[in-house]
């Protein structure tokens, strides 16, 4: 386990230990805890999630800017090609050659940007999926820590209550004995 995740175990454990050791409501079985400290540990928790999400808008921009330059590279080219096709107008080969080349750069652009397009999309949904799976995880294991919580303090409660009711049922008995 890396450092990030032992701090998120870390947080997790301190919310479950927050809810082991406040005070129980009687018959309910509820926990009450400080709301205001509560969200304080999910707000760091949160903090600590991997950079995923991070690196995908990386991703994203990098597709942006890298489209952009295909862009002008494009318009650039486009731009030397109408000006060479004025320049050369009585020699027919330059600018054929020019109109070969220019198609050829736009072609190679639009390629490069469809490639780009693709990589980025399919990196960003592979990172958005181990991201989605890490939470899901994540939420399970909370959802389970604080069942598994609910459950001893109701425990607790009824082994007390039913303690308490045989000490009352005893002290019945020894009243009707006397």
């Amino acid at each position: 386990m890396n450092k990030l995740e032992l701090n998120i175990i870390d947080l997790l454990e301190y919310l479950q230990e927050m809810l082991d050791s406040s005070a129980k409501m009687p018959i309910t079985g509820k926990v009450m805890v400080d709301k205001k400290e509560f969200k304080e540990v999910i707000d760091q928790v949160i903090n600590y999630l991997p950079d995923q999400l991070k690196k995908a808008e990386w991703v994203m921009s990098e597709k942006d800017r890298i489209l952009s330059e295909a862009q002008k590279e494009f318009e650039v080219a486009r731009r030397e090609s109408a000006e060479l096709k004025k320049q050369n107008v009585e020699n027919h080969d330059l600018v054929k050659e020019a109109k070969i080349r220019a198609n050829e750069i736009i072609a190679l652009a639009q390629r490069d940007a469809k490639a780009i397009r693709v990589g980025s999309r399919e990196y960003s949904n592979e990172i958005l999926l181990e991201l989605d799976k890490e939470v899901e995880n994540k939420k399970i294991e909370l959802i389970t820590a604080m069942q598994e919580s609910f459950e001893k303090a109701a425990k607790e409660i009824d082994e007390r209550l039913s303690d308490t009711g045989k000490i009352i049922k005893e002290n019945i008995a020894e009243l009707r004995s006397m």
